[in-house]
């Protein structure tokens, strides 16, 4: 049997040329939407911290999460404990401070405090601060605001939180930065 011999015409160097071209494209479309996608992870990324405030002027005191990060971060879930025992603050109706007030029921001879709740899809959009309580005292609750700020600072706590792409993230009493889970 003879080889056949390929015949090289400008309409097949045309052909093979858009074929290669069309081939060189799809590999790049593909690369470009990688690319995209991983800037995409990138640019979404809640970064949630607790802060405390006191302002002695106007005598008040409060707890609040702070959202530094870009996009909102979506709690799962808030835990603390209470002698080596484990509470979710659903357990409370997403009340902080009842689980506070149950640690310790001094505070709740606290008479001026207001209240919001952290449920499991409560989103914190970016940049923002969410206040979890305000006490607004007078002199003689100067007593119960120290204690209720040692607790504060001894209280072992983790909000799990994730972005709207699902990345997973937990903060706690043991470090200021937000640790990726997964």
């Amino acid at each position: 049997m003879a080889k056949r011999k390929i015949i090289w015409n400008s309409e097949r160097i045309l052909s093979l040329s858009a074929m290669s071209i069309s081939f060189i494209t799809l590999i790049i479309f593909i690369y470009q939407t990688n690319l995209m996608s991983k800037q995409n992870y990138l640019s979404i990324l809640p970064y949630l911290q607790t802060s405390t405030s006191y302002d002695g002027e106007h005598m008040q005191f409060s707890l609040s999460v702070l959202n530094h990060g870009v996009g909102p971060a979506i709690i799962e879930s808030v835990t603390s404990e209470i002698e080596g025992e484990e509470h979710d603050i659903q357990d409370f109706d997403g009340h902080f401070w009842d689980f506070l007030v149950f640690r310790d029921s001094i505070l709740g001879s606290l008479k001026d405090v207001s209240t919001s709740t952290l449920h499991p899809g409560d989103a914190i959009p970016a940049n923002t601060k969410y206040t979890i309580f305000i006490v607004r005292f007078v002199e003689e609750d100067r007593p119960k605001l120290l204690r209720l700020i040692n607790m504060l600072e001894t209280l072992p706590y983790e909000i799990k939180y994730k972005s709207i792409q699902n990345e997973r993230w937990m903060i706690s009493e043991e470090g200021n930065e937000p640790i990726k889970l997964d």
